[in-house]
């Protein structure tokens, strides 16, 4: 059995964190790494206590939503909240980080963003990172990577290919079919044939 890599482990972790966003704006989920190890994480969610965007609307005023705290600044308040250290560690974020996240990643001294989604990237945070040596690293989501049966998939899509070509199928639906296989697996190609 093959594993995930690193990247796409914390990667992960911040996608299904991004699921418990209560803004309906853009949910977004971050993950923060010491020595590969998740030490927080956070997603964009009102204040405890308080209303929530899925409950009463976002509350925008010029253009954002005031009401939400993004991600990346729960994710550095849970570890100032049980005085755990920043410093030197890595942030996963599913979303390039906004101006005020990027000061705040800064400050706290992680040394390495991964990002998986461009998001209005804006000049200013990125000339931020530069100047301050931090290494801001894009890295997608694979899309296998929450499927737990992926293996087994594949192998009946296959086998199910091969019957429909032993049955006699017709070649340009067989090739239609097998077109629409590759798009959804990275099935190799001499499997397929």
């Amino acid at each position: 059995m093959e594993r995930i890599s690193w990247n796409q482990y914390f990667m992960a972790q911040s996608h299904l964190l991004s699921s418990r966003s209560t803004c309906t704006r853009l949910m977004v989920g971050a993950t923060i790494v010491r020595d590969k190890r998740i030490i927080a994480g956070g997603y964009n969610g009102s204040v405890s206590g308080e209303d929530h965007c899925i409950d009463e609307g976002c509350y925008v005023v010029d253009n954002h939503c005031i009401r939400t705290i993004h991600a990346e600044i729960n994710a550095l308040l849970q570890c100032a909240k049980f005085g755990v250290p920043t410093s030197g560690a890595e942030i996963y974020v599913t979303h390039f980080p906004c101006v005020h996240c990027s000061k705040a990643i800064l400050q706290s001294g992680i040394k390495k963003v991964y990002y998986a989604k461009d998001y209005k990237n804006h000049p200013y945070a990125i000339e931020l990172f530069n100047k301050a040596g931090i290494e801001v690293v894009q890295v997608e989501l694979e899309d296998m990577v929450f499927e737990r049966y992926d293996k087994e998939k594949r192998q009946l899509t296959t086998d199910l290919l091969h019957l429909l070509k032993k049955a006699g199928a017709n070649e340009d639906e067989l090739e239609l079919l097998t077109n629409k296989a590759k798009q959804f697996y990275t099935l190799q190609e001499n499997n397929l044939e």
